[in-house]
């Protein structure tokens, strides 16, 4: 029986841009995961400031970026929750949801890096593996403590990945695309036009809501 390798990329989506979309597709290339989760969060823990969109309006941006798309699923199940969205929690809830299959989540290399500040974030390889997406030119550079956990739990070969459902961790490198969100809505509320930083339908919804 063939099992599904699942990927998952969470965060605001606050608006989701080609960034996003262009990391996600690659890394399920690169890796050959049958899938692409996008999880958006109800209420990131993460970040400085509450999102701009409501969870519907980024849930929305995320379905309307991804139609068409082979492989690419926008995930509600934080948007659903009454609560701050833990990945931990979430990676717990997938795995009753898809128990045999190989869950990785993607990271960037910043998010990596801050990882000792997420909640019991030594638990997270219990459930899936993690895949740190890193930038040409830009080695990672960790802490004692983070070095450890990675040199404990480092994967050489991403072939492995799929022979375990969770518990490594592998790097891999993807095209630098310094698009932000953050950026995207600067422009926006500046009355210039970010086209071409994020698909037009998602621009367009934007537009005619006029979320930023």
């Amino acid at each position: 029986m063939t099992t599904t390798s699942i990927g998952i990329l969470g965060g605001t989506f606050d608006p989701v841009h080609f960034g996003h979309l262009r990391a996600a597709l690659e890394i399920k290339q690169i890796l050959q995961l049958d899938k692409m989760h996008f999880i958006p969060c109800r209420s990131p823990v993460h970040k400085d400031s509450d999102t701009v969109a409501s969870a519907q309006q980024r849930l929305a941006m995320l379905n309307i970026a991804v139609t068409g798309v082979n492989g690419f699923v926008v995930d509600d199940r934080e948007i659903l929750k009454d609560r701050p969205s833990y990945m931990l929690d979430t990676l717990k809830n997938m795995r009753q949801d898809f128990a045999d299959a190989p869950l990785c989540l993607l990271l960037g290399s910043d998010a990596f890096l801050q990882l000792p500040t997420w909640h019991n974030w030594r638990e997270l390889l219990d459930y899936a593996h993690i895949i740190v997406m890193t930038r040409p030119g830009y080695p990672l550079r960790f802490d004692d403590e983070l070095k450890d956990y990675f040199e404990q739990n480092k994967l050489d070969d991403y072939d492995n990945l799929k022979d375990n459902t969770a518990g490594f961790i592998y790097v891999q490198e993807i095209s630098a695309i310094d698009i932000s969100a953050t950026n995207i809505r600067a422009l926006l509320r500046a009355n210039v036009t970010p086209r071409y930083l994020l698909p037009d339908d998602v621009l367009a919804y934007i537009t005619q809501h006029a979320i930023y």
